[in-house]
């Protein structure tokens, strides 16, 4: 097989096809989607290839037979059939005020009615959507096919302004109630974009969609397989390791069949270097400042659990941080379970990339320095690789010194050592380190594992009044928490660390290590 070129940043089938790009077969996804409904809803992270596939529902509603020749969908479309295509995007630019919507809307329905020759008497945006889709479908005899791309953005845009995204709401929620009301005339819709808000917030006049978000037979709708990297890709994996592709970019799923963001495969084969080449394209400010805002404990990330109530309700006046961090990507499935009559989700990281550049990201927001955390984190590194404790102490102790007095006056947590452990934790998931937060074994849980250098590192954090109190060492003694890791033959270190409530800085750090005299050596 011989190479291609990659399709960065290309969201038209068009241009793909007639091109010499790689491309990853999705019309199946559709085939099915369109033999099975006629209403559907899909939410997904920025960058995931939503708007090439709503681009592809388009051509192959148009009948552009040239275009799908070799793919799935060639031998099984109906070509003869054309049908009429209004397609609506809110991708491109920001929209800060109601009255630029409402321009964004009507010059949208500006070019569709150019498109299919059409124009609209009706005053009102909604009253035009309505007449264009009524008149499309009598001028051609078929019904309409609706694709509506980016439907939040100008919620998204706004996110932080509640009064602001709530205008936004009310307006794109009066555009889409036109959709449902005209039925009769509709013969596909499509809406995707990057949250889902609830449907009583933003779909109450669109209640005939159906939702495939979490939907295992379309995890893989959006995204490459492993199968696609294997195939499709195959003259781009040589000199690079398989296995550090899977680790750093595989693992998003809803419940079906895991995929990798696109973005990140085709930056990796054109740059050839391993780099969070998705999480770098939009630095989530507002997530960070939400969840530190929040005193949300970071080591929890890695394994949360949550209701599907609670990560399908979104709105601009209630934001769950579970909801908040699934939705944007940061969060992925990895587990579900049917409680009674409800379901449970377990969320966590989906790969290396994501665990690593979000923990860096969330690191700086916790210290309150960005410089201060960027030293901080590569000093720790070469601490931990030299395994000098001293050092280590002294490390800690400058880290808890550096964080500003007024910053730890208005963090909720921060009295608390599971504000000590998220700043230690996101130190290490930043350097992309073997570690397992919150331990558990019968004996009770320890607040961090880490695996690393031929050893095992044990950590207790505890928060005291003004001296240590050798609370937090003896606490992994008496728990035996380091029993399930003696057969594994390796050194194993036990941490104490302890801070003042008063003081806001390090009182105590204690280790005991166990295991081979030679081995525990440094």
């Amino acid at each position: 097989m011989s190479r291609r070129s990659l399709p960065i940043g290309i969201q038209t089938l068009r241009k793909i096809r007639e091109g010499d790009f790689y491309y990853v077969d999705k019309t199946g996804f559709a085939l099915r989607l369109i033999d099975e409904g006629t209403h559907y809803f899909l939410s997904r992270p920025r960058r995931f290839g939503k708007s090439l596939f709503l681009d592809t529902l388009a051509e192959l509603f148009a009948g552009n037979e040239a275009l799908f020749r070799g793919l799935e969908a060639e031998h099984r479309w109906d070509w003869s059939r054309r049908f009429p295509v209004i397609r609506l995007s809110f991708g491109g630019g920001v929209v800060r005020q109601p009255g630029e919507l409402d321009a964004k809307i009507s010059e949208q329905l500006a070019v569709n009615q150019e498109a299919l020759g059409i124009s609209c008497e009706q005053p009102t945006l909604g009253g035009c959507f309505a007449e264009l889709i009524r008149k499309a479908h009598a001028t051609t005899g078929e019904r309409v096919v609706v694709l509506v791309d980016e439907y939040d953005k100008p919620i998204l845009d706004n996110i932080t302004d509640p009064e602001m995204a709530g205008a936004m709401r009310d307006g794109l929620r009066n555009l889409y109630s036109v959709i449902k009301d005209s039925d009769a005339h509709i013969r596909f819709a499509f809406l995707t974009g990057v949250s889902k808000f609830s449907k009583v917030s933003l779909f109450s006049g669109l209640n005939n969609l159906k939702d495939i978000t979490v939907d295992a037979r379309y995890s893989a709708l959006c995204g490459y397989t492993e199968a696609d990297l294997d195939q499709v890709f195959a003259p781009e994996l040589a000199g690079l390791d398989r296995d550090q592709i899977r680790t750093w970019y595989n693992g998003y799923n809803w419940l079906g069949e895991a995929v990798y963001n696109p973005f990140d495969v085709l930056l990796l084969f054109d740059a050839r270097e391993f780099r969070p080449w998705w999480f770098e394209t939009g630095t989530p400010t507002f997530l960070v400042e939400v969840l530190t805002e929040r005193g949300f404990f970071t080591p929890d990330l890695a394994q949360v659990r949550a209701s599907e109530a609670l990560i399908s309700t979104f709105d601009v006046q209630n934001m769950p941080s579970e909801a908040l961090l699934w939705q944007t990507g940061y969060l992925t499935f990895t587990g579900s379970r049917q409680i009674g009559a409800r379901w449970e989700y377990q969320l966590g990281y989906p790969n290396l990339e994501v665990e690593s550049a979000l923990n860096d990201a969330l690191l700086k927001g916790l210290m309150g320095d960005a410089m201060q955390a960027e030293r901080a984190v590569s000093r720790l590194y070469d601490v931990l690789v030299a395994g000098d404790f001293a050092g280590l102490r002294r490390h800690i102790a400058s880290l808890s010194a550096a964080i500003p007095h007024q910053w730890l006056d208005t963090n909720p947590i921060a009295r608390y050592e599971g504000y000590y452990a998220s700043v230690f934790y996101s130190h290490l998931a930043t350097l992309g380190l073997d570690l397992v937060p919150e331990d558990a074994s019968h004996h009770g849980r320890l607040d961090l594992r880490l695996r690393f250098n031929g050893r095992i590192w044990l950590f207790e954090f505890k928060v005291v009044e003004l001296a240590p109190e050798g609370a937090a060492l003896q606490q992994i003694k008496d728990r035996c928490y380091a029993d399930k890791y003696r057969a594994e033959g390796l050194p194993i270190h036990l941490i104490g660390i302890e801070f003042s409530r008063e003081r806001r800085s390090l009182v105590g750090f204690e280790v005991e290590t166990w295991g081979p005299a030679s081995e525990a050596a440094f």
